[in-house]
């Protein structure tokens, strides 16, 4: 089962398919699209995503953007799938609305796996078959109706993200300082990587800052910032033919010796090593 809806004078799409490993080459385009992965299936499945593998239980979704570099092949069963662009739903223009940025997408943090416990189920199915029928009821407010029903699915899913992935003691305002941060280190982790920039954006003091972070997790807002620089390295390294050098540049080193003795630092190996030890395994 697959559906897409798209408009040629906007080029929006939303696509939904329950085996998006077969689907995925069918859809107009999945290179600049939001995808909602869904294990609808009784048992586990696995995916790989930026090189690193996870499994995804029954009843588990997952939030992934185009920033992450997703493989299915070693997906064994039917994995559903929900898909769009920019063009169809934009979270960041519609971030006061649905809170999600910095939690479900452009986040800093682990892969976010939420999981549908048994009561909220029926909730999720139900809204999976209002969506399917939706596709079968083409009029002139069908791009509406879908994209109501998309924003209902985010806001279903940031409300578990938050109780899952964030712990429970924070309050609204501070869960909204968490995922900001983690949203503006997204954005501009190439070019401010001091935790005290982040704090002028968000109105904090570093301090503040700090210790929400020690609260909500081990890792502090500068570990925060360099992983995520390390993250893109990691990517350019392994997903583009790009040399040491041009990646330096890319990521705002002035100094590709600055770059590589950072790199190594942060993953005990050089780029070159890195890269080499890539090849070995493949």
């Amino acid at each position: 089962m697959k559906y897409e809806y798209k408009n040629p004078k906007t080029g929006a799409i939303l696509g939904v398919t329950d085996d998006i490993k077969n689907d995925s080459e069918r859809f107009t385009s999945t290179l600049n699209t939001i995808k909602f992965l869904w294990n609808r299936n009784s048992e586990p499945l696995k995916i790989v995503v930026d090189n690193m593998e996870f499994e995804l239980l029954p009843n588990q979704i997952v939030t992934v953007t185009y920033l992450q570099n997703i493989s299915f092949a070693k997906t064994k069963l039917p994995l559903s799938s929900i898909l769009f662009n920019r063009e169809f739903y934009c979270i960041a223009d519609h971030d006061k609305e649905v809170s999600c940025n910095g939690i479900l997408f452009f986040g800093t943090q682990d892969l976010p796996i939420i999981s549908i416990a048994e009561n909220q189920l029926k909730k999720f199915n139900m809204w999976y078959d209002v969506l399917v029928d939706e596709f079968t009821t083409p009029d002139n407010i069908q791009g509406d109706m879908l994209q109501m029903l998309l924003k209902r699915l985010i806001i279903m899913s940031t409300r578990l993200a938050k109780e899952q992935l964030i712990v429970k003691t924070l309050g609204n305002d501070q869960i909204d300082t968490i995922r900001k941060f983690n949203f503006l280190v997204d954005i501009h982790y190439k070019t401010k990587r001091k935790v005290s920039d982040y704090a002028e954006m968000l109105f904090k003091s570093p301090k503040t800052l700090s210790n929400l972070f020690s609260i909500y997790n081990q890792k502090s807002p500068q570990q925060i910032i360099l992983e995520r620089l390390t993250l893109e390295a990691k990517r350019l390294i392994h997903f583009t033919d790009k040399q040491n050098q041009e990646i330096a540049f890319d990521l705002g080193f002035n100094d590709p010796a600055h770059f590589s003795r950072f790199f190594k630092k942060m993953t005990q190996m050089t780029p070159s090593e890195y890269r080499e030890n890539l090849s070995i395994k493949a």
